[in-house]
């Protein structure tokens, strides 16, 4: 049930933290610009991977063509991404750190909620928005 309740936050961090002032993201798959809260956090690798889960450079605003059933998260064109915004490489350290086994606890599943609940607040205060 935590793990519900991280991937909400987390998922609204995301979204707030690849948004501009006014709260509109691009999508990291293709020219989409949509309100923060009308985006996905789309993942790189698959959700299922816990170790990249919620790592920060493999989660980024998804529009949800892309990331649903149409577009099947178009992982071409996230993997490119990544590499441009992060430097060349990072997918394929993505993908070596995916394969390792990785469960997290309640505690460390409580701090993540906590964290990044701050981190919420401290971005919709920042950029003004609700």
């Amino acid at each position: 049930m935590d793990d519900k309740k991280l991937w909400a936050i987390f998922s609204q961090y995301i979204r707030l933290r690849d948004s501009n002032e006014n709260g509109f993201c691009k999508c990291i798959t293709c020219p989409a610009i949509r309100y923060y809260k009308n985006m996905d956090a789309g993942h790189g690798v698959p959700r299922g991977n816990m170790a990249t889960k919620y790592h920060e450079k493999n989660n980024h605003a998804q529009c949800k063509i892309c990331n649903g059933p149409v577009g099947k998260g178009r992982p071409k064109e996230y993997q490119e991404a990544v590499d441009k915004k992060y430097g060349p490489g990072t997918w394929d350290e993505l993908k070596v750190l995916s394969r390792t086994v990785n469960k997290f606890g309640a505690f460390e599943i409580k701090t993540m909620i906590f964290y990044y609940t701050e981190e919420v607040e401290k971005l919709k205060a920042s950029k003004n928005l609700r």
